[in-house]
């Protein structure tokens, strides 16, 4: 997958698919708490996090001293910005428990991005080719590990799935206009978008069916949609 988020007033390209890793969080609201899937990646300048997930999951946002903007590696300007809140949110990645600080961007393919401010900060030990994560500097074992310092990765196919979960499961309301989605078949797929441009999300059928050209038939998809309700 090609990693497209360049720093903020900046121009660098990041494309090494081994420069990040998929890792459970859970982060704490005013009102709930939420577990995703983040990306800890190195080639990101910065820590990022979803406009539209802080609102669903009442994230408080700050303004932000200065407006900026992001760029991608082109050096136009990146559709995530431009960027004029940040979010204080506490954060657990295993026993790990912190206060952490995002850029709050239109990410359209990731809820939460982990970059080079956090890794600083923090300086876990991170076996890329295995993706073992290590918390083991001296402001971790004193201030933010309750137990265990080593994390595990997630698969990132699997990581984006449950993450998909849990945008399409989460109890609606009425400002939140988005579709549920609920599995019937354990071997059925959600709904993706094949772009962040896409109008709408591609269904996928559960059983192979073979329709010929100009033909209409009614297959399986092995999930229900429930839309959202009217004003």
């Amino acid at each position: 997958m090609r990693n497209l988020y360049a720093a903020l007033n900046n121009t660098e390209t990041l494309d090494n698919e081994n420069d990040h890793i998929m890792v459970q969080i859970r982060l704490h609201s005013t009102k709930t708490q939420v577990t995703i899937n983040a990306m800890i990646d190195s080639g990101a300048t910065e820590d990022f996090i979803d406009k539209e997930f802080c609102s669903k999951y009442n994230i408080r946002t700050t303004q932000a001293k200065t407006t900026r903007e992001v760029y991608l590696g082109d050096g136009q300007p990146s559709a995530m910005g431009p960027i004029t809140h940040i979010a204080k949110v506490p954060m657990d990645i295993g026993s790990h428990r912190e206060l952490a600080t995002f850029q709050v961007a239109k990410l359209p393919n990731h809820e939460v991005i982990v970059g080079m401010p956090w890794l600083k900060q923090q300086s876990p030990r991170i076996d890329w080719g295995q993706g073992k994560i290590t918390f083991e500097s001296e402001r971790c074992t004193t201030w933010c590990l309750k137990e265990s310092p080593t994390v595990y990765p997630i698969p990132e196919d699997e990581a984006r799935e449950e993450n998909l979960k849990v945008e399409f499961g989460a109890t609606q309301n009425k400002k939140d206009q988005r579709i549920q989605v609920s599995l019937l078949d354990p071997q059925a797929r959600l709904p993706t978008r094949g772009s962040a441009k896409a109008a709408s999300h591609d269904l996928y059928t559960n059983e192979e069916r073979i329709i010929p050209a100009r033909g209409q038939e009614v297959v399986a998809t092995g999930i229900s949609i429930t839309p959202p309700e009217g004003p």
